[in-house]
């Protein structure tokens, strides 16, 4: 069922009920449906249509709910503040929301880019979970509100890929002295290992490693490297994006224009965020499969991590969290709620999930599906 069209319909059917009884009902109606316009900045350009269409479907999701009274009108990256400033402009008010990964902003904090993905955290069913039902959403928006905001969580690419390298990486000596776009907090991480990461917006991306400016860059997987074009320049794509096993976008909304919104509106808002959240997720796993094929047979060379190198980052990844949660006791307190939620979530997977993929996957190398 479409959820925009159920809530449509359902609001005006209540309407219309109200509107049987008694006229004098009008009025109150109309006050709870004023007439609000928003502007939501997106720190992505309209190319990337899966990642920037996910803050669209949120925004048509709230207009078709309200008839039109709640409008939110969405920018891309660069039309009102560049991309990595999408969440200083909603915090400072410039804008009343954005559509951003928490984690371009972690340093400011080390806290934000939990509320998006760390390296060898949660998956995108887990994270969901943890969020929806194991406390995440409160305890990230703790953090939010210290910095002007509220964080509604808005889609996931799911696991990302490791990124496309211009050499062949082996061996952990291979990482030496490489120069990575690599986004947010991972990059503290395989510093560790000699990494020199950069921070480099997306559509900036292929012209650094064209110009031989990066030697590797991660973004989000087939569908989107693929039509960043990534494998003309470097041919080695590898895989996983251990640090984005789960990477959840938000929409992170002014703290005093969410508190200002009706409680109908609040309430319509998160729905179109709940709905946005699966929207792109599925959308990745319809898109996804394909794109992989044609990188493929384009000429893209697929290749894991090493064990070697995994072990390596996920050592390195623990060491970094040790040093943080010394020194920062809102990352602490939501790390050790992420940790306490994995260990049991790892568990619970590798009894029917896990088996079942598995099996399945044999029988697709098998060619038997």
């Amino acid at each position: 069922m479409d959820r925009r069209a159920f809530l449509t319909k359902a609001g005006l059917a209540g309407a219309g009920a109200a509107g049987a009884v008694a006229t004098l009902a009008a009025p109150a109606i109309a006050q709870s449906m004023p007439k609000i316009s928003w502007r939501c900045t997106s720190s992505f350009p309209k190319a990337l249509d899966t990642i920037f269409g996910a803050a669209v479907t949120m925004a048509n999701f709230v207009r078709d709910s309200t008839d039109g009274n709640f409008d939110i009108q969405v920018f891309a990256s660069g039309e009102i503040v560049p991309g990595l400033q999408a969440a200083d402009a909603a915090s400072a008010g410039t804008v009343e929301a954005c559509h951003t990964a928490s984690y371009y902003y972690w340093g400011k904090d080390p806290t934000y880019a939990l509320a998006t993905a760390v390296p060898f955290s949660l998956n995108v069913r887990q994270m969901n979970a943890w969020m929806y039902y194991g406390g995440g959403n409160d305890l990230l928006n703790e953090f939010y509100a210290t910095q002007g905001l509220y964080g509604l969580a808005c889609g996931n690419t799911g696991a990302q890929m490791g990124g496309w390298f211009r050499k062949e990486i082996n061996t952990l000596a291979d990482l030496q002295g490489v120069k990575m776009r690599i986004g947010g907090f991972a990059g503290k991480v395989v510093e560790k290992l000699g990494v020199i990461p950069q921070q480099i917006a997306g559509g900036e991306i292929y012209q650094a490693l064209e110009k031989g400016t990066i030697d590797a860059a991660e973004w989000v997987g087939p569908y989107d490297d693929d039509k960043l074009g990534f494998a003309k320049v470097a041919p080695y794509y590898y895989y996983p994006g251990f640090w984005e096993g789960g990477p959840v976008l938000h929409t992170l909304v002014n703290m005093a224009k969410w508190n200002e919104l009706p409680k109908n509106y609040q309430a319509v808002l998160r729905s179109a965020c709940e709905a946005a959240n699966c929207d792109m997720m599925a959308s990745y796993d319809q898109k996804n499969p394909a794109a992989l094929k044609r990188l493929v047979a384009g000429g893209a060379q697929l290749r894991p991590f090493s064990q070697e190198i995994l072990q390596a980052c996920f050592d390195a990844a623990n060491a970094t969290y040790a040093d943080i949660t010394a020194s920062n006791p809102a990352f602490k307190k939501i790390w050790d709620s992420q940790t306490a939620f994995r260990k049991d979530a790892y568990l619970w997977a590798q009894v029917s999930e896990y088996t079942f993929d598995t099996f399945m996957m044999l029988q697709q190398r098998g060619n038997k599906l």
